[in-house]
């Protein structure tokens, strides 16, 4: 199978001579895994939500918070597929602000649990995230070849690499939780986790401004 390529012309680079614009989606196939991708996502919140409320436990409350937010932003860059860069663009700084919330939602709700509550459970944290760990391996091979691409497509793939980071991070964290009988691994990884939310929404923010400006240029 042939590798992506991007549906929209070529654009000029600021040195004057053109390069080929980015992979942005426009394609069948991607669209296809897409809507595949989103499922997955909103079946792993209800799944990692409710155990989440039992387990009383800030990383598998940012795994459940993040698996509804892929879902929903997986839904805006569907649509915005095959829309002009500066609507892409667009789509994709709206879905990094929404990272970036997400981030500090968890940061806030870390903080929370490092004052209050007893330690989770930790036999349920790590079963939710070895769940979590084959819902998004199974998206990452999906989305796998399509790695690179415009900021909306990249968005989509940064997303659910963290996402497995993250649930590896979390059946870590129910082990270390189990094992010490205590809340401060739940915590810390919960603002680890948000600080990678708060990175991947820099990222995505920074490509989408800078394609916007390519695009004015050319």
């Amino acid at each position: 199978m042939t590798s992506p390529t991007a549906s929209s012309k070529p654009e000029a680079s600021s040195c004057g001579c053109g390069h080929a614009a980015p992979f942005d989606g426009a394609t069948p196939e991607y669209r296809r895994i897409l809507v595949w991708v989103i499922a997955i996502n909103l079946i792993a919140f209800v799944v990692v939500s409710g155990g989440g409320l039992l387990a009383g436990s800030a990383s598998v409350a940012a795994n459940a918070l993040d698996f509804l937010a892929d879902g929903a932003t997986y839904a805006i860059s569907l649509w915005a597929i095959g829309k002009s860069v500066a609507v892409r663009s667009a789509t994709a700084m709206v879905k990094g602000a929404s990272l970036a919330v997400l981030g500090l939602a968890v940061l806030g709700f870390a903080a929370w649990r490092a004052i209050s509550g007893a330690p989770p459970e930790g036999f349920t944290i790590s079963g939710l995230g070895a769940f979590g760990v084959a819902a998004n391996l199974v998206a990452a091979f999906l989305l796998a070849k399509y790695r690179d691409g415009d900021a909306n497509v990249r968005s989509v793939w940064l997303c659910t690499r963290n996402d497995v980071i993250q649930c590896v991070a979390i059946i870590v964290t129910g082990g270390l939780v189990w094992l010490t009988g205590s809340r401060w691994p739940d915590v810390i990884v919960g603002v680890v986790l948000a600080v990678v939310f708060l990175q991947s929404a820099w990222s995505i923010i920074t490509q989408a401004r800078r394609e916007r400006r390519e695009a004015t240029v050319a």
